[in-house]
C-alpha cells in the first residue's frame, strides 16, 4: 500500500488524535519514507531541510515507541540552538498531548535551576542544546542510562558550530543499544563520519529538494585507470569548454596538489579547504562567485553552505565514499531550476562506490568513454612514456590487433588509433 496520509500509518489512537488536532493529513516526503523505518527501530539518516516535516518525522515514532508509564528520560533530541529546542519540544508536546508524555527543552540562557526542578519531577523526552545537556550531565541532574532513542537534528549546523566533541560526549553516556537517527539539510563527509561511528546499518533517506530533485542535472561517469585521471580531467575540461566548475576531492592535501597541476597546465584554478584561514576562504569564494576564477577545487567540508549561482559543472575527481555525499556535491549545480552537468571520474577501485550511488537514485547516470580518448591523447603527447605502457588489445570496431596505452578491460570497448581518430572526429561533429 502506498503511504500518502497519516491515516495510512500504523499509529495509536492517542497519536492520531494529536495529529488530527494539529490539522495534519497528508505526509511530507520525509515523513512518508522515514516514519515506518523509525517505528521498526531502524537507525535512519534523513536529508531534509527545515520546514519539510522533520520534527513530526522523528517525534511521532518517539512518542509511539517510548513508555509514558516509566517516569525516566527515555529519549533525547539534540538541537543547535535554543530557539529550535523550544520549537521542537513544543511541537512534539502537541503531537503527544493525548499520550501523557512529559517533554522538556533544556538550553542555555535560562536559569538552570528551573530545568533541574522539572527533571526531578520526571521527564520522558529531553530536547536540548549540546552545551546545556552536558552541563546537566556533569551536575548529575540528567541521567541518560535509560535512553532508548537519540535524535541528532540539524546535524550539519551543529557540526558547523563546533559541537562534534559535545555530541560524542553525550552519545558516550547513552546505551549502545539505543536507536539513533540523524537529520540534516546537507550530508557531507563530516556528517557521515558521525553516522559511521554511532549508527548501525542506517536507512538512508534523501528528500531535500536541492540535492535530490536532480532530474534537471545531466549526470555522467567515466571509468578510468587512476593513473590517467588527470589527463582525463583535462580532456573533459577542454572538450566540453568548461569555464565554471567545482571539482571535488576527498582531502585538503590533494586539493592543493590538483590545483597546482591545473595551474601548471594553464587552467585558472584555486583550492578551497579547511586548512585555509577564513579570510583566505572568503577571498577564494568571492573571486569564484564574481567569475574571476573558472575552477574551484574543493573538499566537501569546505564547500558546506557554499551557494553560488551559474555553476555549470560539478566534477567529482574522487568518488565520495558515501553515496549521500555525491548528491550533496552535484546539487551545487542546476540551482534554481537551471541546467547543470555532473561528471564523476571513477577509478577501477571506486566502481563499487559508484554502483551504490547509481542504486540510490532514480535519475539516469550515463557512462561515457572519454577515458579511452584521453589515454590516446596522453600517449600522443608523451610517446616515450606511452611505449613503456602499451598493452596488446583487439580493436572493438575493426578487429585489428593493436597496442593501447592502458590495461584493457574486458567489459569495455577498445579502439585502434585509426578507429579512435574516426570516433573523435565523429564526436567533434556531433558536438558542433
Amino acid at each position: 500500500m502506498q503511504i500518502e496520509r497519516f491515516e495510512d500509518l500504523p499509529l495509536s489512537q492517542e497519536v492520531m488524535d494529536g495529529i488530527e488536532e494539529l490539522g495534519f493529513r497528508d505526509l511530507f516526503p520525509i515523513q512518508a519514507q522515514a516514519i515506518i523505518p523509525l517505528l521498526k527501530g531502524r537507525d535512519v539518516i534523513g536529508q531534509a531541510r527545515t520546514g519539510t516535516g522533520k520534527t513530526a518525522t522523528f517525534g511521532i515514532p518517539m512518542i509511539e515507541s517510548l513508555n509514558p508509564g516509566i517516569n525516566i528520560v527515555q529519549g533525547i533530541i539534540l538541537e543547535p540552538t535554543r530557539e529550535l529546542a523550544i520549537q521542537v519540544a513544543d511541537h512534539i508536546s502537541q503531537i503527544g498531548r493525548y499520550a501523557s508524555f512529559k517533554i522538556l527543552p533544556v538550553f542555555g540562557g535560562q536559569a538552570i535551576h528551573k530545568q533541574i526542578s522539572e527533571l526531578k519531577k520526571g521527564v520522558h523526552i529531553v530536547v536540548g542544546t549540546p552545551g546545556r545537556v552536558i552541563d546537566h550531565l556533569k551536575r548529575g541532574t540528567l541521567d541518560l542510562s535509560s535512553i532508548e532513542i537519540v535524535v541528532l537534528d540539524e546535524a550539519d549546523r551543529m557540526l558547523d558550530m563546533g559541537f562534534i566533541d559535545d555530541i560524542e560526549y553525550i552519545l558516550s553516556r547513552t546505551p549502545r543499544s539505543r536507536q539513533t537517527s540523524l537529520f540534516s539539510a546537507t550530508i557531507d563527509q563530516s556528517v557521515m563520519a558521525v553516522c559511521d561511528r554511532y549508527m548501525m546499518n542506517p536507512e538512508k533517506i534523501l528528500v531535500s529538494k536541492d540535492e535530490i530533485a536532480l532530474s534537471q542535472i545531466e549526470q555522467h561517469y567515466i571509468v578510468v585507470n587512476s593513473k590517467n585521471k588527470f589527463s582525463v580531467l583535462g580532456n573533459v575540461l577542454d572538450e566540453r569548454n568548461i569555464d565554471r566548475a567545482i571539482i571535488f576531492c576527498r582531502t585538503r592535501v590533494f586539493t592543493e596538489i590538483l590545483t597546482e597541476r591545473l595551474r601548471n597546465k594553464g587552467y585558472d584554478a584555486a583550492s578551497l579547504h579547511g586548512g585555509l584561514t577564513q579570510p583566505q576562504r572568503n577571498s577564494v569564494t568571492d573571486q569564484f562567485r564574481a567569475g574571476k576564477l573558472k575552477l574551484l577545487v574543493a573538499t566537501d567540508v569546505a564547500a558546506r553552505g557554499l551557494d553560488i549561482q551559474d555553476v555549470t559543472h560539478i566534477i567529482n575527481y574522487d568518488v565520495p565514499l558515501d553515496a549521500l555525499v555525491y548528491f550533496h556535491r552535484i546539487g551545487r549545480t542546476a540551482r534554481k531550476g537551471g541546467p547543470g552537468t555532473a561528471i564523476t571520474l571513477v577509478g577501477y577501485g571506486e566502481i563499487p562506490e559508484m554502483n551504490r550511488i547509481k542504486a540510490l537514485t532514480k535519475t539516469t547516470i550515463k557512462e561515457t568513454e572519454i577515458d579511452v580518448l584521453a589515454s590516446y591523447a596522453e600517449s600522443m603527447a608523451n610517446p616515450t612514456r606511452a611505449r613503456t605502457q602499451m598493452h596488446s588489445a583487439t580493436c572493438s570496431a575493426c578487429g585489428v590487433n593493436c597496442g593501447v596505452p592502458f590495461k584493457p578491460d574486458l567489459n569495455r570497448p577498445v579502439y585502434c588509433k585509426d578507429c579512435w581518430e574516426r570516433r573523435k572526429e565523429k564526436s567533434r561533429k556531433w558536438q558542433s
